[in-house]
Parts: C-alpha cells; structure tokens; sequence
C-alpha cells in the first residue's frame, strides 16, 4: 500500500480520473438500455452495476490503450505527456492496472447473471482489439464504437436475461455516435495522424468530414428514436430528442472551421447529447 500512494496521482492521469466525458460517453447509453429494458427505474442494483463497471471498464480501456499507442503518443502534441508515452509508468505498471481495473468490474458483472457475464467477455475481447485497429482499419471508430455501446446489450441481458432486436437495433444506432464523436476527436489530430501514418475517420473521410459528422448524428438520432419511440409514449422522450439535436446544430458551428479548439470542445460536450435522450427517457418511462 505504501509504494501505490506516490503513485496514485500518476494513475489517475493514466486512466483520466480529471476528464470524465470519456466515461460518459459510455454511460448514458448504457443507463438508456437498462431503463428500456426494465420499462422505467431498474433498481438500485443494476444502477451501481452500470456505473461503477462503466466507469472501471473506461479507465482499463484507456491502461491498455496508452500500452498500446506509446509510440505514436509521442509524437502527438495532445498526447506527448501521458504517463505511459513519457515514461513515467511502465508498459507493464500500466497493463498491471488495468488488469485490476478490469477484474474489479468483471467482479461486479457476476452479481448479475449468466448471460451477462457471457457478453461482457465478448465487449472485454473489442476492448483489447480496439488500440491495434488505428494501424489496419481506415476507419477504427467503427470498431471503438462497437466497444463504447456493448452496454446495451449487456443491459438488457441484466434485466431480461436475453438480448432481443432492440438492443442490437439501439447498438447499431449508438455506433454511429461514436462514429459522430470520435471523428470529431481525430479531427484534433489530423494533422499530427497524418504525419506519423495512423488511420482515422478524419483522414479516410478527407473533406467529408464534417457532413459526414452530421449523418452518423442524423443515423443516431432516427435509429433511437425509431426503437425507443414506440415504448415510451410520452412527449418528454421527443424533447429529449430535440434538445440532442439543438446540441447536434451547435456542433455543427464548432467544427466547420475545423479547428482544434472548436473540434476538441465538441467531443468533451458531446457526453450532453448521450444526457438528453436518457432524460428523456428517463420523463417518459
């Protein structure tokens, strides 16, 4: 114990403790799942269930993740100084982390049941493909966005002990919010992916970007709202959808220069997007 404490701040920067959109963006999508798939509040179990491993799985994801890039993350301005790439925690120290990281939500996942269990290995094997996908797929936010929206099926297995159309339908849709988000992410470092050869959406997407950006958001949108729509039957799951679009137009105005800043505020708001059709099904359930 006393040899982790010196190092607990450099753990928390290695799993982004001080920037929790990263989690976020995983846990609205998750909550929306187990709130559909029970038909409102899911209790308290599975609340703690979803968050905690939420957050757990995010932080292990971003261990192996820094393993994984620390030869590219040097020479990214953005992410030249994580702990990892500079040296300060170890591959090994780093993977060591994460694998407790890990453990601590698969704990979490048995309280639940056998199906679950079953496909939160499945979103366990996306997660360690993820990081090697930037060097072979031209467009890896497809795979990050199998990874970031397996908790719903996962959340429907918690509650139904089964995995049925929606979740897979709800799935697809949340892909393209990655697909929406991330794109956004890699527009920050285009420049700096070009240089060193890493695939992204930015790059395979050129001068498309950002109509592009605005479809995946267009898919998600209509995919969700075509899926959860008819199970809500109430007017606050629409205002949760335009209060989502509201924020989709406002993105809009921040990457159409294609600036860093203006690309960059967009992914850290986006979490807001997730919050909006979660409360609004939150209202209608």
């Amino acid at each position: 114990m006393n040899s982790v404490a010196p190092r607990l701040p450099l753990y928390l920067d290695l799993i982004r403790w001080n920037r929790p959109a990263g989690w976020l963006l995983l846990l609205w999508p998750s909550l929306s799942a187990l709130w559909l798939a029970a038909g409102g509040f899911p209790g308290w179990h599975l609340l703690v269930v979803f968050t905690l491993g939420t957050i757990l799985m995010r932080s292990a994801g971003c261990c192996i993740n820094d393993v994984a890039d620390r030869e590219f993350d040097r020479h990214v301005k953005r992410t030249a100084q994580r702990p990892v790439t500079r040296g300060a925690i170890s591959p090994r120290e780093a993977l060591a982390v994460g694998a407790v990281l890990a453990l601590l939500a698969f704990a979490l996942v048995l309280t639940t049941n056998t199906v679950t269990v079953l496909w939160s290995i499945a979103a366990l094997a996306v997660t360690l493909v993820y990081p090697f996908a930037k060097r072979h797929v031209s467009m890896p936010q497809a795979v990050l966005g199998v990874a970031f929206s397996f908790g719903i099926p996962m959340a429907f297995a918690a509650v139904q002990q089964d995995v049925p159309w929606q979740a897979w339908a709800l799935l697809v849709g949340n892909l393209f919010w990655v697909l929406a988000y991330d794109t956004e992410y890699a527009m920050v470092d285009r420049d700096d992916d070009l240089r060193i050869g890493m695939k992204t959406s930015a790059i395979t997407l050129g001068r498309w970007d950002v109509p592009a950006v605005l479809g995946f958001y267009l898919v998600y949108l209509a995919v969700w709202s075509w899926v959860a729509a008819p199970l809500g039957h109430s007017v606050g799951w629409w205002l949760g959808v335009a209060g989502a679009a509201a924020q989709v137009v406002w993105h809009a105005t921040l990457i159409r220069s294609r600036s860093r800043e203006g690309c960059f505020k967009a992914f850290r708001v986006n979490h807001w997007v997730g919050f909006a059709l979660f409360a609004g099904l939150v209202v209608s359930l």
